[in-house]
């Protein structure tokens, strides 16, 4: 793939763990979500980065293959620190449309319009990730976006920060609802900017509490399934004045984005 001049990788090495479809929730997002969908369909021969793909490089095919369904000749280049890692994902690249290169937060000299970070800034401190957010963003066109998350070992919990040139934009929560016991058990899947900060007196301490209480009262509508119990839980939340983004549609899938500064660490 063309791109700028090779630059040294930046960043330490994360476990690798991955399984297949664990980024299933955040990829289904990204290939409805408005914002990145005019980024693929706007840009001519648009790359999209997946930084820190781990130890298999099953979760960047399956990236490719969604967001093809948003844009036919997208392409994705995985970014791995560990040249062994990237050795053992090469089998997979489809050149020109897959490929996998050595490279961390400088991203190659690559110019991607999106780059999906998943569970690669957990093991930073906190006081890490605005450098971490704006070597990635220097290095994407101004109207690029950066989507850093975690999620747990299966996918079944996810959050993320869409990241754009002027910082951060929004919170996605994404709960596989059919095990959920209650919303705020994302809070340990929390991004790192984030995680810390799920205590009193923190905003997104209040959305999680909200949420768990809004749950609690949506017990009722049980009897039409937990979706159902989800779309009233998330109709309560906002009735209490939480401002929501995106079609109500995606609540059915567990969903739910807030504006950044209804959520930004105090």
């Amino acid at each position: 793939m063309a791109g700028r001049a090779r630059l040294s990788p930046v960043g330490a090495p994360t476990r690798g763990t991955t399984n297949p479809n664990r980024l299933r929730r955040v990829d289904r997002w990204l290939a409805h979500d408005p914002a990145v969908t005019r980024l693929l369909r706007g840009f001519p021969d648009p790359l999209v980065v997946d930084l820190g793909y781990g130890a298999s490089p099953v979760t960047t095919v399956e990236l490719l293959r969604r967001l093809r369904r948003v844009r036919a000749d997208v392409r994705v280049l995985g970014l791995e620190l560990d040249p062994v890692r990237v050795a053992a994902a090469l089998p997979a690249a489809d050149q020109p449309w897959l490929d996998f290169r050595r490279g961390g937060f400088e991203l190659a000299g690559a110019r991607p319009v999106l780059v999906r970070a998943f569970n690669v800034l957990r093991q930073y401190a906190e006081s890490e990730v605005a450098g971490a957010w704006k070597l990635v963003l220097d290095a994407m066109p101004p109207e690029g976006l950066l989507v850093d998350g975690t999620c747990d070992e299966i996918g079944r919990l996810a959050s993320w920060v869409t990241v754009g040139s002027t910082g951060p934009l929004s919170l996605t929560l994404s709960m596989r609802l059919a095990e959920l016991a209650r919303p705020s058990t994302v809070a340990e899947r929390l991004p790192k900017i984030l995680i810390h900060r799920n205590v009193p007196g923190e905003r997104v301490h209040a959305l999680l509490s909200t949420l768990d209480e809004c749950w609690a009262a949506a017990a009722p509508h049980r009897a039409f399934g937990v979706r159902a119990r989800w779309v009233s839980a998330v109709g309560m939340v906002r009735d209490r004045g939480w401002p929501l983004l995106g079609r109500p549609d995606r609540w059915r899938l567990g969903e739910l984005t807030v504006p950044w500064d209804s959520v930004a660490p105090r």
